[in-house]
């Protein structure tokens, strides 16, 4: 795999009419030691808490011992042996999808019992060898699992969904037996055809939003679609904080001058800073978008100047609160995380310089202030948003 490619991964999901509660669980993780990122869909039996209860079991167990490369069959039998058993039905069950991306090298593909997973290359379906693994050992024996693994090339993409999509609109005149995979398949390959740039977030929205409509707005099942995008990286640059020492200034003005990709400069002081060594006018905007804090800047070349600190805290609970499918306001702190959720590569330049109308000589509180939110906000774009990330301290 090209490393200038970018692993997308994003999942939309819709509950059963009249329930508060997923039976689907989706679950993703960067594996950073072993270069993988990790993605498990499972649709526990029935819908409500009892169904979310197996698939998040199922799932954490699926994520856990994939991580440990353990066999795919060892991993399917330990599922369905520790599984709790339903009192009304007498019996354990949830589906899973397992897709295991190497960074760096192949994909591979573990299937029991959901609707199977569709690969699109050039915008069109692609059809791959796949091995069918039947386990052997008692109570299972007979059960099949189904195994795939591939290269990926640049703009491919996977998609795999619950039940709820492929049965959205059973019974209907226009779908007798449901959707199908079939049907997900034409309807995805028709959406690539129009809009072939459409991110992972937008395409599974999309399928989800025609099951729901295929169920007439009142979803029969839970409803999930996940979607995994390989593409190019879009790369955005935060600045925050002056460097330590003024001969590094310069260097500071060069990393943003010639940085490939969106900036933003969070800070007063690091805003001058830029302006005086680049010879660039700063502009600050007279609208309050958000009463909390300072309007945002603007000048030339920069995709956004805002406060610093407060802002920059304010960035860290939006993220850690909501998911890719935040709605941005025009605040500062929502514009920096629209411009972060559109964007893959962040690298965060942290300037170490304390601010003497604040420090205690004894207790750079500032600079410590400064730095934990810079990697609290890079923690948490690392770990739940997948987001490739740098820090570098000036």
């Amino acid at each position: 795999m090209a490393e200038n490619l970018y692993i997308e991964v994003d999942v939309r999901q819709t509950n059963y009419h009249g329930e508060r509660i997923c039976g689907d669980v989706f679950i993703k993780k960067r594996v950073k030691e072993d270069k993988r990122i990790i993605a498990i869909l499972s649709d526990g039996m029935g819908h409500g808490v009892k169904a979310n209860i197996l698939a998040t079991l199922t799932a954490t167990m699926a994520l856990n011992f994939t991580i440990e490369h353990k066999k795919p069959e060892r991993i399917a039998e330990i599922i369905m042996n520790t599984l709790p058993v339903c009192s009304e039905r007498q019996v354990s069950y949830a589906t899973f999808t397992v897709v295991d991306l190497e960074i760096d090298g192949q994909v591979h593909i573990l299937e029991y019992d959901n609707p199977a997973l569709l690969v699109f290359r050039n915008n069109k379906p692609l059809k791959l060898a796949h091995e069918i693994i039947e386990m052997k050992n008692e109570p299972h024996a007979g059960k099949k699992l189904t195994y795939t693994s591939f290269y990926p090339k640049m703009y491919d993409r996977l998609v795999f969904c619950s039940d709820g999509v492929a049965q959205s609109g059973m019974g209907t005149e226009n779908f007798p037996f449901g959707w199908e995979v079939s049907g997900i398949e034409k309807y995805v390959t028709s959406i690539l055809e129009n809009t072939e740039d459409i991110s992972a977030s937008k395409l599974a929205e999309k399928v989800v939003n025609r099951a729901v409509a295929n169920d007439i707005y009142l979803p029969k099942d839970d409803t999930s679609c996940a979607v995994v995008y390989f593409r190019k990286p879009r790369k955005l640059l935060i600045v925050t904080g002056p460097p330590m020492y003024k001969e590094s200034d310069k260097e500071l003005a060069e990393i943003i001058k010639n940085y490939d990709g969106k900036k933003i400069i969070s800070g007063g002081s690091t805003t001058d800073l830029i302006a005086r060594e680049l010879n660039l006018k700063v502009t600050t905007s007279l609208e309050f978008f958000d009463p909390e804090l300072p309007p945002i800047s603007y000048m030339d070349g920069i995709d956004l100047v805002t406060e610093g600190i407060l802002t920059l805290n304010k960035v860290w609970n939006i993220l850690t609160e909501h998911g890719n499918d935040y709605k941005a306001g025009k605040g500062p702190a929502d514009q920096i995380v629209k411009l972060i959720l559109e964007s893959d590569h962040i690298d965060i330049v942290v300037g170490t310089k304390i601010n003497e109308a604040h420090q205690d000589p004894n207790v750079p509180i500032d600079l410590e202030i400064r730095r934990t939110i810079a990697n609290r906000v890079a923690n948490v774009l690392e770990n739940k948003f997948l987001k490739h990330i740098t820090v570098k301290h000036l």
